[in-house]
């Protein structure tokens, strides 16, 4: 991790007006931010405000954490197999490993849009369905929507040039480093300074935790990381 600081500290730092242009050159944050844009203009419309559509959003930025560790774990780090002669490995887990491989390609730090062109449908169709007024649906489709785009946002940053500045997003920044440049196996939140991960035992104090020789070539063993760098 040390070695990644001095390296960053000698690059040429990447202002953050910079980095906000470069964000908006790449496919996924239109897919979201016009979507949020929609969403916000249609809960505008809808009127019907309610005590709900002020504690939806908090309940969803507090439980954010969580969800977020359980689809890095549970569905971006998936390993590939087969279940009756059919192989199982989703485009995510595809372009994650790929991310991991390589995680200043900048292309592979975002959700990839043809997953979105899925996905922001589904979440359409949960904010239609699956709430008991249409107002409360479109207080969730925004949200989930402003939660998406600050993903995109934190997590392209955290992978660029822009260094940190603050407290709060130098420990944001710090925590997700660690994933990718120590150990593939902790640190697994990206846009909050670990928050779920200390409640579910995946922050551990970095010096206890050793250097993973697959942190860039997920599910391999380190024998045959070992074997495929020596060739």
């Amino acid at each position: 991790m040390r070695a990644d600081e001095a390296t960053l500290a000698r690059r040429t730092a990447l202002p953050l007006s910079g980095a906000w242009r470069e964000f908006w050159r790449h496919p996924s944050p239109w897919l979201i931010g016009a979507t949020l844009l929609t969403a916000v203009v249609a809960r505008l419309l809808t009127g019907e405000w309610r005590l709900g559509d002020a504690l939806l959003p908090l309940g969803m930025l507090a439980v954010f954490p969580f969800v977020e560790w359980v689809v890095h774990v549970c569905v971006l780090h998936w390993r590939p197999r087969s279940i009756a002669g059919l192989r199982l490995d989703p485009l995510l887990a595809r372009k994650h490993r790929e991310h991991h491989a390589d995680p200043r390609d900048v292309p592979l730090v975002f959700i990839p849009w043809q997953v979105l062109l899925w996905l922001l449908p589904a979440l359409l169709a949960v904010a239609a369905l699956a709430f008991p007024r249409l107002g409360l649906g479109l207080t969730f489709f925004v949200t989930i929507s402003a939660i998406g785009l600050g993903y995109e946002w934190t997590h392209y940053l955290v992978h660029s040039d822009y260094r940190p500045r603050t407290r709060l997003y130098r420990a944001v920044w710090r925590n997700h480093r660690l994933h990718h440049y120590k150990n593939e196996h902790y640190w697994f939140t990206v846009t909050t300074a670990g928050t779920a991960d200390r409640v579910l035992r995946t922050y551990p104090d970095p010096g206890s935790v050793p250097t993973s020789p697959t942190a860039k070539n997920l599910h391999q063993s380190a024998g045959s990381n070992a074997a495929g760098s020596a060739q």
